[in-house]
């Protein structure tokens, strides 16, 4: 299985709900006469002037939900560090695996013929294994210690939108490790066709600064802020 990500929900007119937050903040409306003022341009420029000043707590007000399948464990274990997110993933102890473990075959591995047939060797033999060891009687929860690293999983993500900018310039970022870089380029993607207000200026850090990596930096700088301009070009577009 190839990996697959898809926006399952949000909030309901995230935008409006955001700036709903903001307006409340400075006006001496009840909620309820708010709505009024949240509409067409005028409701895309309150969002990115204040995303611009920084004031991003309201942006909290949005949540969006992503399912993930077909990555690796590799990528899920970066992927819950991102700590102020819900999370809920195929259980490995619940779920018998009776058929046949999908894993994750790294592009540097795929390349040399030899080292991939030893590869899907080794986590056939893993999977061999398993299933000797539940036909035994040992509990799926401790035969699953074979499962190799590279086993491909299921996960439900959900984030707020200001959580997810964060996610954004940590993962898009070029030195981020390539499945979860790709993991974040097309939620990302997703997100900005669900709130474009909210996401048009989201990214790796450098698309709306300096490089933070240093001595590190991938030193693709002006590739990377160009294709993502192209990106905002399509969304105005």
């Amino acid at each position: 299985m190839t990996i697959q990500v898809c926006l399952l929900s949000h909030t309901p007119d995230p935008e409006k709900a955001v700036a709903r937050a903001i307006r409340l903040c400075y006006s001496p409306r009840s909620i309820s006469e708010l709505d009024s003022s949240l509409a067409g341009k005028d409701l895309s420029i309150l969002l990115r002037k204040v995303i611009s000043l920084g004031h991003h707590s309201v942006l909290e007000h949005a949540s969006f939900t992503f399912g993930i399948e077909g990555g690796s464990r590799v990528m899920t274990h970066q992927l819950v560090r991102h700590r102020l997110a819900s999370y809920s993933q195929q259980s490995q102890r619940y779920v018998e695996f009776k058929d046949a473990l999908e894993v994750v075959v790294p592009e540097s591995i795929s390349r040399d013929r030899d080292l991939e047939r030893r590869y899907l060797e080794h986590c056939g033999d893993a999977f061999s294994l398993y299933r000797d060891m539940c036909a035994g009687g040992i509990p799926a929860e401790d035969a699953r210690y074979l499962f190799p690293a590279a086993a491909q999983t299921k996960i439900i993500v959900t984030m707020n939108a200001r959580e997810l900018r964060h996610f954004f310039r940590i993962r898009c970022c070029e030195r981020a490790q390539w499945e979860i870089r790709s993991i974040a380029e097309r939620m990302v993607s997703l997100a900005r066709d669900a709130a474009v207000s909210l996401f048009s200026d989201s990214g790796p850090s450098c698309v709306g600064g300096p490089c933070p990596e240093g001595d590190m930096t991938c030193g693709k700088i002006n590739e990377v802020r160009a294709r993502y301009k192209a990106m905002n070009l399509e969304d105005m577009g």
